[in-house]
């Protein structure tokens, strides 16, 4: 194994991470700021109001994207053997 092996890997990890946590990641800062938009409009500063509907929005979304975040975790995965098995 050299670098440039290694180097392809921890991006392969990084744009795992990018996939796999970018739809949840993306719902919860859309419900955050339609939030925060109605909370501004209607002045109501109710501190679990914004908790709530982020956690239900998050578990929604994990459930809706957990076949395709198995994919990736387990395509990478499936890549890492196949270098160790190889020997790189």
């Amino acid at each position: 194994m050299n670098a440039v092996d290694a180097l392809d890997m921890i991006r392969d990890a990084i744009w795992v991470v990018i996939a796999g946590s970018g739809p949840i990641v993306g719902v919860a800062m859309l419900v955050g700021v339609v939030i925060a938009l109605l909370q501004a409009l209607t002045q109501i500063q109710e501190m679990t109001l914004t908790f709530i509907p982020k956690i239900v929005a998050i578990l929604l979304m994990f459930l809706v994207s957990a076949p395709f975040v198995g994919a990736q975790i387990y395509g990478f995965t499936e890549r890492v053997y196949g270098y160790i098995e190889t020997g790189f």
